[in-house]
């Protein structure tokens, strides 16, 4: 007997519903232009900001430590000792994001989990954005603490949300640009709620870091509220083109982190060459700030053309750019048809999204020429037409 059998017919469903889809398979490096199941495309769907991931200077520095330190940091940190090199870069971070401490994690997931599991529990409150990030969900409920949700941006919701948790210890959770739909954290009036009712505030800048304020430092930095946010979580593995997340905040919470975060106790740290790639790309974005200047010239063009077309693109003020659609089954087939015009954007439905909001998520960056985006938007001009979209 197949004990598995009852997931052919759960595979089967999403087929019905149209959300079983098969990854593309990449063949080369993620640039703007690139060949997926072996067609050339303009992708459209890379995190890849700046294109750092490709660039010879942090493909050196990668090179660099891992002849120097090898290809593997050997266990957990807390066991096998931490290297000098995962200092350095912790260094830089706090420096970069200017608080006190920095600790690094395997990936933005286990950085937002590992946090919010962490430093909460049964007793405590967690308000939470109703958009953020599944990671953030599923460290709130490995937490065990009291959870809620405030609807998406909404101040009301958010005060009311604080009023009801009363004295206990409360956190306040954000992303600081929101990943589905590209628009930012009314961060300032979170801050002044949550100061008024004695609550904690963390920003999860994994599409901020690298985007949003100076030199790509991030959300706080945007809205200059230093000093007022007491955890930020960013990640390594988008605008800053490795893998990776990192807490930045006051040295009491990195201690702590560091003795009690299950992914930093129980898992792996990074290897050499991760390491030493995300310091170089941290040196780049110090040096030229102009990398980022040009994503956003990019963003520009590609949404107010997409704009002009009549798509209707949400919320979006980022790079993150959506096309929404509403229908599951249209959206799906909006990203196949593009695919075969030669623009790679991705489908996204239900669960990532609610039912009802299907889009296509298109994101610019910093590296596509104007070439790419003409050929895009004429793409999806033909496309959006012929599927009565526009």
């Amino acid at each position: 007997m197949d004990a598995l059998s009852f997931l052919d017919q759960e595979l089967q469903n999403l087929k019905d519903q149209g959300l079983y889809r098969e990854p593309r398979t990449l063949s080369g490096q993620q640039q703007p232009k690139c060949v997926y199941d072996g067609r050339s495309v303009v992708n459209l769907s890379s995190n890849n900001y700046l294109g750092l991931t490709n660039n010879p200077r942090m493909i050196e520095a990668a090179i660099k430590a891992t002849e120097e330190f090898g290809v593997g940091s050997g266990a957990v940190r807390t066991i096998a000792g931490q290297m000098d090199l995962h200092k350095q870069l912790e260094e830089k971070l706090a420096k970069f994001k200017n608080v006190e401490a920095c600790l690094v994690f395997q990936s933005g997931f286990t950085a937002n989990s590992g946090t919010v599991s962490c430093i909460l529990g049964r007793e405590d409150v967690i308000i939470s954005d109703q958009l953020n990030h599944a990671s953030i969900i599923d460290g709130s409920r490995l937490s065990r603490a009291e959870i809620k949700v405030y609807p998406h941006a909404d101040m009301d919701g958010l005060r009311d949300a604080l009023k009801e948790a009363g004295g206990r210890h409360k956190l306040v959770v954000t992303d600081g640009v929101f990943s589905m739909d590209g628009d930012i954290a009314p961060l300032p009036e979170v801050v002044k709620l949550a100061q008024e009712f004695g609550a904690a505030v963390m920003v999860d800048d994994a599409h901020a870091s690298g985007v949003l304020g100076r030199n790509g430092r991030g959300t706080v930095d945007h809205y200059d509220l230093h000093g007022q946010v007491d955890i930020q979580v960013g990640t390594l593995s988008k605008a800053i083109g490795v893998l990776g997340g990192y807490v930045a905040g006051p040295q009491k919470l990195i201690d702590y982190l560091v003795q009690r975060a299950r992914p930093v106790l129980f898992s792996t740290s990074h290897p050499p060459a991760v390491t030493g790639a995300c310091i170089a790309a941290i040196d780049i974005l110090l040096e030229q700030p102009e990398i980022i200047d040009k994503l956003w010239e990019n963003t520009e063009f590609f949404r107010s053309g997409l704009k002009e077309l009549g798509f209707d693109t949400g919320a979006s003020v980022t790079p993150i750019i959506p096309v929404i659609t509403g229908d599951e089954r249209k959206a799906m087939q909006l990203a196949d048809d593009l695919f075969d015009e030669g623009v790679f954007a991705q489908g996204i439905a239900f669960p990532t999204v609610p039912r009802g909001k299907a889009r296509v998520r298109t994101i610019i960056t910093a590296t596509h020429t104007r070439e790419d985006l003409q050929y895009a938007l004429d793409a999806f001009a033909k496309v959006g037409r012929k599927l009565g979209i526009i």
